[in-house]
């Protein structure tokens, strides 16, 4: 079976951010499931694919808002309005669709897509639709861009989440209607999408995270730390939640560490915390973490953070939210969603470790769960598309979409 991974950004070099992680993990499981896979998408300036043969590039961009100059900014928006796209699929509009056409008929015969979520999909709906495709639903990313707006800080920034939430809703439905199979990573997507299990599977993800040494206490600099991609909206409301709210009511000689790049406006810096910024390796950074706080407080799909703690055995904090798409959570770990008691857990969770050295588990079962889980949804969902007879779908080139 030869599918076109249909993705906004290809792999090119090994994975840091979630959305990477998780794309990753399931390029990976397909081509376990004997799947011959063409990865279609652009990259980043200056990069080149990870797998160069089995790759097809559309061009460099980068896509980053916050590093974009204001110019920039001015022509994705009023490409988003004038095409009547989300702001994500507008920054892909560098090329035509004759070429992008061009570019798929040089893979040759295909049996489908995988729509690698919505930005590069949403950008040409229609032509994606052409064939028979599994749509991989990261978020429910209408859902987030609703919780962006009511969590805007100027009323130009909520009306573009809004717009943003109507446009995603409208996508959404289409993909996932048009879908041969819909994939998620955590079970509540699938209600919030309105699918029912025959039509949509959990992939379970794992991380590339190999199992390290038992740690010791000399491994340990930071009694908790946090790690993430902050400049993301939902990510950033967790964040400042953790920063207000349970910050303040841990002890105050606990050594607290967040990195990852911080919105160029995000002004919280309570004493006793220490920003790192960008590290070279957020595996080596959680190790040297006692406890690692899972803060999410909003958003859809499934906290990749979660996954590399849980693998690797270290004891956790987390909020209800850190937890979605997770089966089993470990014997280390505590929930809490009241700031109070969340810096009680975490106050409880770093005295032990100062005492008794780090509170690890053994994480390659959950790893190994993972593994499977993912193996065998997979390979159902496959076979089916195996099963069934050649189709084309005739769709107009633009989907009436944006509303």
């Amino acid at each position: 079976m030869h599918l076109v991974f249909v993705t906004s950004l290809v792999p090119s070099g090994p994975p840091e951010s979630g959305y990477e992680i998780a794309n990753a993990c399931v390029i990976d499981a397909l081509r376990r499931a004997g799947v011959r896979l063409t990865v279609l998408g652009f990259a980043w300036p200056g990069a080149s694919p990870l797998d160069p043969q089995a790759t097809v590039l559309l061009g460099e961009v980068d896509v980053r808002t916050d590093t974009a100059s204001r110019v920039q900014q001015v022509a994705w928006l009023a490409s988003a309005v004038w095409n009547g796209l989300t702001f994500a699929s507008a920054k892909l509009r560098v090329i035509g669709e004759d070429t992008l056409r061009t570019r798929l008929a040089a893979i040759g015969e295909v049996d489908g897509y995988v729509l690698n979520g919505v930005p590069l999909a949403g950008a040409w709906p229609g032509l994606f639709m052409e064939r028979p495709f599994f749509f991989i639903a990261h978020n429910v990313e209408h859902l987030s861009a609703q919780q962006n707006a009511q969590n805007a800080r100027s009323t130009f920034q909520r009306l573009l989440y809004q717009r943003e939430a109507c446009i995603l809703e409208s996508l959404e439905a289409e993909f996932c209607a048009r879908a041969h199979h819909v994939w998620t990573f955590a079970e509540e997507d699938i209600e919030a999408l309105g699918l029912s299990r025959a039509d949509a599977s959990v992939l379970p993800l794992l991380t590339p995270q190999k199992p390290g040494a038992p740690r010791t206490g000399a491994d340990i600099v930071f009694d908790a730390g946090l790690i993430g991609t902050w400049t993301w909206a939902p990510n950033r409301v967790g964040l400042e939640w953790f920063l207000r709210e349970v910050a303040p009511r841990l002890p105050a000689d606990a050594r607290i560490a967040v990195a990852g790049k911080l919105p160029g406006d995000f002004d919280i810096r309570p004493p006793g915390v220490e920003f790192l910024g960008r590290v070279e390796s957020a595996d080596a950074f959680l190790r040297s973490c006692a406890v690692v706080p899972l803060v999410s407080r909003a958003g859809t799909g499934i906290q990749l953070k979660t996954i590399e703690a849980f693998q690797a055995g270290y004891p956790a904090v987390t909020t209800s939210s850190s937890l979605r798409g997770i089966g089993a959570v470990p014997a280390n770990v505590t929930v809490a969603d009241d700031p109070a008691a969340f810096a009680g857990a975490l106050t409880e969770a770093i005295a032990k470790s100062r005492k008794n050295g780090p509170q690890d588990v053994d994480g390659r079962a959950f790893n190994e769960s993972q593994r499977a889980g993912i193996d065998k949804a997979l390979a159902r969902d496959l076979a089916k598309l195996a099963q069934r007879p050649a189709q084309r779908l005739h769709v107009s080139k633009t989907p009436a979409l944006a509303g």
